[in-house]
């Protein structure tokens, strides 16, 4: 199910819309399910064996055209011009599937009730019976007939080929007690690729230890070299000095 339509769809009964007695295994990609107040084009409610949110399953980063916030009351007045209103957030859902034969390890399912609790760590990492990958290889998913009702959550690039491997990192600092700036990490792979991420900004101390979840665009089987950088805000003291202590990154349960 491609995110399957929501207009008139969303909390009918089984028989007029998609759900698991539908086939063998049915594995749905919603990618603009209308999630009040946002009004979309497909159906938020989970309808399948495996359900899948990337991104939370509404907005999609990359995508430009407009997403309505308005009462359930007004929706069906935009139905003439749906091509328009979420159609670049509708289609994502097939070009994840398309992108997922290439990169099969790339768009990981993290299990949790919802797109917040997800983003906060909620289902990372995997249980000991693993997580299903979205798209292609979703049917190799051992647990994949039990799992109903269960919604999947993942983050994806904005741009092709989308996949991103999620990383919890911790990162405690040394030097002064207290720094304004912005600490990140640069991730290099071994084609020389590059990707830079922010782990944290303000004010820091070295008497904390940073905790930031990362959904990072290099394979950490292609990544070569993880780069630690900081950088001093505007009128702090020239001397200050901050280095990193310690770095720990999770991948999985490396």
């Amino acid at each position: 199910g491609l995110d399957p339509a929501g207009p008139y769809f969303e909390g009918t009964p089984p028989e007029v819309r998609l759900d698991p007695s539908d086939a063998n295994f049915v594995d749905v990609i919603h990618s603009n399910g209308a999630h009040f107040p946002a009004v979309g084009l497909g159906m938020y409610n989970a309808t399948g064996h495996l359900d899948f949110y990337p991104n939370g399953g509404t907005e999609m980063p990359g995508c430009t055209d407009l997403i309505l916030k308005m009462k359930y009351s007004n929706f069906e007045v935009i139905l003439a011009d749906a091509p328009i209103i979420g159609g670049c957030h509708h289609s994502r859902s097939h070009e994840f599937y398309f992108e997922s034969i290439l990169y099969p390890t790339g768009f990981l399912g993290y299990a949790s009730d919802k797109y917040e609790s997800f983003q906060s760590g909620d289902g990372f990492p995997c249980p000991q019976e693993g997580c299903p990958m979205m798209g292609h290889y979703a049917d190799r998913f051992p647990a994949k007939l039990e799992r109903i009702d269960q919604k999947f959550f993942l983050n994806t690039a904005p741009d092709p080929p989308f996949a991103t491997w999620r990383q919890k990192v911790f990162i405690k600092l040394s030097g002064v007690k207290k720094m304004r700036g912005d600490i990140n990490l640069i991730f290099h792979d071994t084609e020389g690729n590059t990707k830079e991420y922010k782990v944290n900004s303000g004010v820091l101390s070295q008497d904390q230890v940073y905790t930031e979840y990362l959904d990072v665009e290099i394979n950490p089987k292609n990544t070569k070299k993880i780069e630690f950088l900081w950088n001093k805000t505007i009128f702090t003291l020239l001397w200050a000095r901050l280095g990193a202590e310690t770095v720990n990154i999770t991948h999985g349960e490396d």
